[in-house]
Protein backbone atom coordinates (compact mmCIF):
# COMPACT_ATOMS: atom_id res chain seq x y z
CA UNK A 1 0.00 0.00 0.00
CA UNK A 2 1.01 3.44 -1.03
CA UNK A 3 0.18 6.69 -0.74
CA UNK A 4 -0.51 10.03 1.97
CA UNK A 5 -1.77 11.11 4.96
CA UNK A 6 -2.24 14.40 5.72
CA UNK A 7 -3.30 15.56 9.25
CA UNK A 8 -4.56 19.37 9.61
CA UNK A 9 -6.22 20.51 13.11
CA UNK A 10 -9.19 22.70 12.28
CA UNK A 11 -10.19 25.91 13.22
CA UNK A 12 -10.02 26.56 17.45
CA UNK A 13 -14.26 27.48 17.18
CA UNK A 14 -14.43 24.26 16.01
CA UNK A 15 -12.08 21.90 18.10
CA UNK A 16 -14.42 20.54 20.52
CA UNK A 17 -16.65 19.11 18.14
CA UNK A 18 -14.15 17.65 15.17
CA UNK A 19 -11.20 15.88 15.35
CA UNK A 20 -8.07 16.60 12.78
CA UNK A 21 -9.30 16.89 9.42
CA UNK A 22 -7.38 13.74 7.84
CA UNK A 23 -6.66 13.78 4.06
CA UNK A 24 -5.65 10.89 2.49
CA UNK A 25 -4.43 9.00 -0.86
CA UNK A 26 -3.85 5.65 -1.29
CA UNK A 27 -3.16 3.04 -3.79
CA UNK A 28 -2.80 -1.02 -4.07
CA UNK A 29 -1.53 -2.92 -6.59
CA UNK A 30 -5.14 -5.02 -7.09
CA UNK A 31 -8.54 -4.48 -5.40
CA UNK A 32 -9.30 -5.35 -2.14
CA UNK A 33 -11.53 -4.81 0.93
CA UNK A 34 -10.91 -3.77 4.71
CA UNK A 35 -12.77 -3.68 7.74
CA UNK A 36 -13.93 -0.38 8.94
CA UNK A 37 -14.53 -0.44 12.83
CA UNK A 38 -16.74 0.96 15.41
CA UNK A 39 -15.49 4.33 17.38
CA UNK A 40 -16.88 7.08 19.47
CA UNK A 41 -16.38 9.68 16.78
CA UNK A 42 -19.21 9.92 13.85
CA UNK A 43 -17.63 9.43 10.66
CA UNK A 44 -17.78 12.67 7.58
CA UNK A 45 -16.01 10.77 4.16
CA UNK A 46 -15.72 13.22 0.88
CA UNK A 47 -14.28 10.64 -1.80
CA UNK A 48 -12.40 11.67 -4.84
CA UNK A 49 -11.74 9.33 -7.55
CA UNK A 50 -14.00 6.67 -6.95
CA UNK A 51 -17.20 7.31 -4.14
CA UNK A 52 -16.48 5.32 -1.18
CA UNK A 53 -18.67 1.49 -1.79
CA UNK A 54 -19.75 -0.09 1.76
CA UNK A 55 -21.85 -2.25 3.61
CA UNK A 56 -22.32 -2.95 7.21
CA UNK A 57 -20.73 -6.30 7.54
CA UNK A 58 -22.54 -9.51 6.94
CA UNK A 59 -25.75 -7.79 5.44
CA UNK A 60 -24.91 -6.93 1.42
CA UNK A 61 -28.14 -5.87 1.63
CA UNK A 62 -26.95 -2.19 3.12
CA UNK A 63 -23.88 -1.55 0.31
CA UNK A 64 -24.33 1.75 -1.18
CA UNK A 65 -21.30 4.31 -2.85
CA UNK A 66 -21.28 7.42 -1.65
CA UNK A 67 -19.38 10.99 -3.02
CA UNK A 68 -19.82 11.95 0.30
CA UNK A 69 -21.21 10.18 3.72
CA UNK A 70 -22.08 10.48 7.21
CA UNK A 71 -22.07 7.82 9.45
CA UNK A 72 -23.20 7.93 12.93
CA UNK A 73 -22.23 5.42 16.18
CA UNK A 74 -22.62 1.99 15.81
CA UNK A 75 -21.19 -1.23 17.59
CA UNK A 76 -20.84 -3.59 14.30
CA UNK A 77 -18.12 -3.15 11.73
CA UNK A 78 -18.64 -2.50 8.03
CA UNK A 79 -17.06 -3.66 5.01
CA UNK A 80 -15.40 -1.17 2.12
CA UNK A 81 -14.64 -2.07 -0.90
CA UNK A 82 -11.89 -0.83 -3.14
CA UNK A 83 -10.19 -0.58 -6.28
CA UNK A 84 -7.28 0.10 -5.32
CA UNK A 85 -7.45 3.45 -5.30
CA UNK A 86 -8.56 5.62 -1.90
CA UNK A 87 -8.41 9.33 -2.03
CA UNK A 88 -10.40 11.71 0.09
CA UNK A 89 -11.16 13.71 3.02
CA UNK A 90 -12.06 12.22 6.52
CA UNK A 91 -12.94 13.79 9.51
CA UNK A 92 -14.17 12.29 12.92
CA UNK A 93 -17.22 14.57 14.71
CA UNK A 94 -17.60 14.45 18.33
CA UNK A 95 -21.74 13.28 19.43
CA UNK A 96 -21.65 16.84 20.60
CA UNK A 97 -20.87 18.28 17.12
CA UNK A 98 -23.26 16.10 15.40
CA UNK A 99 -26.16 18.59 16.93
CA UNK A 100 -23.51 21.75 16.27
CA UNK A 101 -22.37 21.34 12.82
CA UNK A 102 -24.89 19.30 11.16
CA UNK A 103 -28.20 19.83 13.20
CA UNK A 104 -29.12 16.57 14.50
CA UNK A 105 -28.74 14.36 17.42
CA UNK A 106 -26.38 11.88 17.19
CA UNK A 107 -29.07 9.33 17.48
CA UNK A 108 -30.24 10.29 14.04
CA UNK A 109 -27.57 9.41 12.14
CA UNK A 110 -26.85 5.95 14.75
CA UNK A 111 -26.58 2.75 12.70
CA UNK A 112 -26.87 4.65 9.44
CA UNK A 113 -24.78 6.13 6.41
CA UNK A 114 -26.57 9.04 5.10
CA UNK A 115 -25.54 11.10 2.19
CA UNK A 116 -23.83 14.23 3.16
CA UNK A 117 -25.31 16.56 0.68
CA UNK A 118 -28.46 16.29 3.22
CA UNK A 119 -26.61 17.37 6.28
CA UNK A 120 -24.15 19.71 4.97
CA UNK A 121 -23.12 22.50 2.41
CA UNK A 122 -19.84 22.52 0.49
CA UNK A 123 -18.88 23.95 -2.60
CA UNK A 124 -19.17 21.99 -5.73
CA UNK A 125 -17.50 18.75 -6.15
CA UNK A 126 -15.01 19.87 -8.90
CA UNK A 127 -13.96 22.57 -6.62
CA UNK A 128 -12.73 20.38 -4.10
CA UNK A 129 -11.02 18.16 -6.52
CA UNK A 130 -8.78 20.58 -7.97
CA UNK A 131 -8.07 21.68 -4.77
CA UNK A 132 -4.79 21.68 -3.35
CA UNK A 133 -4.82 19.78 0.51
CA UNK A 134 -4.53 23.73 2.12
CA UNK A 135 -7.34 24.73 0.29
CA UNK A 136 -9.44 21.84 0.96
CA UNK A 137 -8.68 21.73 4.88
CA UNK A 138 -9.79 25.73 4.74
CA UNK A 139 -13.04 25.13 2.62
CA UNK A 140 -13.84 22.44 5.54
CA UNK A 141 -13.18 25.36 8.20
CA UNK A 142 -15.59 27.82 6.28
CA UNK A 143 -18.11 25.05 5.75
CA UNK A 144 -18.22 24.02 9.24
CA UNK A 145 -18.16 27.68 10.79
CA UNK A 146 -21.20 28.39 8.68
CA UNK A 147 -22.89 25.22 9.38
CA UNK A 148 -22.14 26.49 13.44
CA UNK A 149 -23.28 29.68 12.84
CA UNK A 150 -26.63 28.58 11.09
CA UNK A 151 -27.26 26.13 14.46
CA UNK A 152 -28.89 27.83 17.40
CA UNK A 153 -27.01 26.97 20.78
CA UNK A 154 -30.49 26.23 22.23
CA UNK A 155 -30.07 22.77 19.96
CA UNK A 156 -27.06 21.77 21.82
CA UNK A 157 -27.80 18.39 23.85
CA UNK A 158 -28.92 18.74 27.58
CA UNK A 159 -25.91 19.91 29.66
CA UNK A 160 -26.47 16.33 31.92
CA UNK A 161 -25.63 14.16 28.45
CA UNK A 162 -23.03 16.40 27.72
CA UNK A 163 -21.08 15.57 31.09
CA UNK A 164 -22.28 11.77 30.73
CA UNK A 165 -20.80 11.32 27.42
CA UNK A 166 -17.26 13.36 28.78
CA UNK A 167 -17.17 11.05 31.47
CA UNK A 168 -17.50 7.73 28.50
CA UNK A 169 -14.87 9.17 26.69
CA UNK A 170 -12.44 10.64 29.72
CA UNK A 171 -12.65 7.44 31.75
CA UNK A 172 -11.71 5.25 28.10
CA UNK A 173 -15.03 3.56 28.37
CA UNK A 174 -14.22 2.25 31.89
CA UNK A 175 -17.20 4.10 33.94
CA UNK A 176 -19.63 2.34 35.41
CA UNK A 177 -23.57 3.16 34.62
CA UNK A 178 -23.89 3.53 38.08
CA UNK A 179 -21.13 6.21 38.26
CA UNK A 180 -22.44 8.26 34.92
CA UNK A 181 -26.28 8.09 36.75
CA UNK A 182 -24.52 9.51 40.11
CA UNK A 183 -22.28 12.19 38.51
CA UNK A 184 -25.40 13.83 36.69
CA UNK A 185 -27.71 13.40 39.37
CA UNK A 186 -30.32 10.80 37.53
CA UNK A 187 -31.70 7.75 37.71
CA UNK A 188 -29.54 5.15 35.62
CA UNK A 189 -33.31 4.31 34.00
CA UNK A 190 -33.65 7.83 33.06
CA UNK A 191 -29.92 8.02 32.18
CA UNK A 192 -30.85 5.30 29.79
CA UNK A 193 -33.59 6.47 27.78
CA UNK A 194 -32.39 9.98 27.98
CA UNK A 195 -28.42 8.84 26.32
CA UNK A 196 -30.50 6.77 24.05
CA UNK A 197 -32.62 9.15 22.24
CA UNK A 198 -29.37 11.45 22.13
CA UNK A 199 -26.96 9.36 21.06
CA UNK A 200 -28.24 6.27 19.51
CA UNK A 201 -26.32 3.96 22.28
CA UNK A 202 -27.07 2.67 25.56
CA UNK A 203 -24.51 3.99 28.16
CA UNK A 204 -23.37 0.38 28.20
CA UNK A 205 -23.02 0.64 24.63
CA UNK A 206 -21.40 3.58 24.26
CA UNK A 207 -18.56 3.06 26.80
CA UNK A 208 -18.07 -0.79 25.55
CA UNK A 209 -17.47 0.67 22.25
CA UNK A 210 -15.30 3.64 23.60
CA UNK A 211 -13.19 0.94 25.32
CA UNK A 212 -12.74 -1.02 22.33
CA UNK A 213 -11.81 2.16 20.22
CA UNK A 214 -9.40 2.46 22.90
CA UNK A 215 -7.64 -0.71 22.76
CA UNK A 216 -7.60 -0.65 19.54
CA UNK A 217 -5.39 2.41 19.10
CA UNK A 218 -2.87 0.86 21.60
CA UNK A 219 -3.15 -2.42 19.26
CA UNK A 220 -2.48 -0.75 15.97
CA UNK A 221 0.35 1.10 17.62
CA UNK A 222 1.99 -2.09 18.64
CA UNK A 223 1.49 -2.33 22.58
CA UNK A 224 2.00 -5.96 23.92
CA UNK A 225 -2.31 -7.58 24.38
CA UNK A 226 -1.50 -7.75 27.85
CA UNK A 227 -0.13 -4.18 28.18
CA UNK A 228 -3.65 -3.21 26.23
CA UNK A 229 -5.53 -5.89 27.82
CA UNK A 230 -5.08 -3.95 31.54
CA UNK A 231 -4.99 -0.68 30.42
CA UNK A 232 -7.91 0.04 28.24
CA UNK A 233 -10.52 -1.81 31.82
CA UNK A 234 -10.27 -5.24 30.11
CA UNK A 235 -10.50 -8.21 32.87
CA UNK A 236 -7.55 -10.03 31.43
CA UNK A 237 -6.28 -11.03 27.82
CA UNK A 238 -8.90 -13.46 26.92
CA UNK A 239 -11.69 -10.60 27.69
CA UNK A 240 -9.95 -8.55 25.62
CA UNK A 241 -10.25 -11.68 23.03
CA UNK A 242 -13.63 -11.98 23.50
CA UNK A 243 -14.66 -8.50 23.35
CA UNK A 244 -12.46 -7.98 20.24
CA UNK A 245 -14.42 -11.18 18.17
CA UNK A 246 -17.99 -9.81 19.34
CA UNK A 247 -17.38 -6.23 18.12
CA UNK A 248 -15.14 -6.30 15.15
CA UNK A 249 -15.20 -10.21 13.96
CA UNK A 250 -11.26 -10.80 14.52
CA UNK A 251 -9.31 -11.31 17.49
CA UNK A 252 -6.23 -8.39 17.84
CA UNK A 253 -3.74 -10.21 15.92
CA UNK A 254 -6.15 -11.34 13.09
CA UNK A 255 -7.20 -7.30 12.88
CA UNK A 256 -3.13 -6.55 12.45
CA UNK A 257 -2.83 -9.52 10.16
CA UNK A 258 -6.39 -8.71 8.24
CA UNK A 259 -5.52 -4.62 7.90
CA UNK A 260 -1.77 -4.01 8.45
CA UNK A 261 -1.49 -1.74 5.10
CA UNK A 262 -3.81 0.45 7.27
CA UNK A 263 -2.63 1.21 10.42
CA UNK A 264 0.45 2.63 10.35
CA UNK A 265 -0.93 5.86 11.96
CA UNK A 266 -3.42 4.44 14.62
CA UNK A 267 -4.06 8.24 15.28
CA UNK A 268 -5.37 8.60 11.55
CA UNK A 269 -9.20 7.77 11.05
CA UNK A 270 -7.88 6.02 7.61
CA UNK A 271 -5.12 4.54 8.11
CA UNK A 272 -6.58 3.20 11.26
CA UNK A 273 -9.31 1.71 9.68
CA UNK A 274 -12.03 3.15 12.45
CA UNK A 275 -14.63 4.10 9.70
CA UNK A 276 -17.26 4.96 9.03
Amino acid sequence: MEGESLRRSPHPALRAYVDPYIGYRHRAPVPGRHRGMPSDRLTVVIAFDEPIDLAWHGHEETRGRYWGLASGLHSVPVDIRHDGRQHGLQLGLTPLGCRALLGVPAAALARAMVSLDDLLHLPAYDELVTATWDERFAVLDRALLAAAAAHSPARLPHPELARAWSLVERTGGTARVADLAAAVGWSRRRLGGRFRAEFGLTPKEAARVTRFDRSRQRVAAGHPLAEVAAVSGYADQPHLNREWREISGYSPREYLRAEHPFVQDPASPVAAVSMP
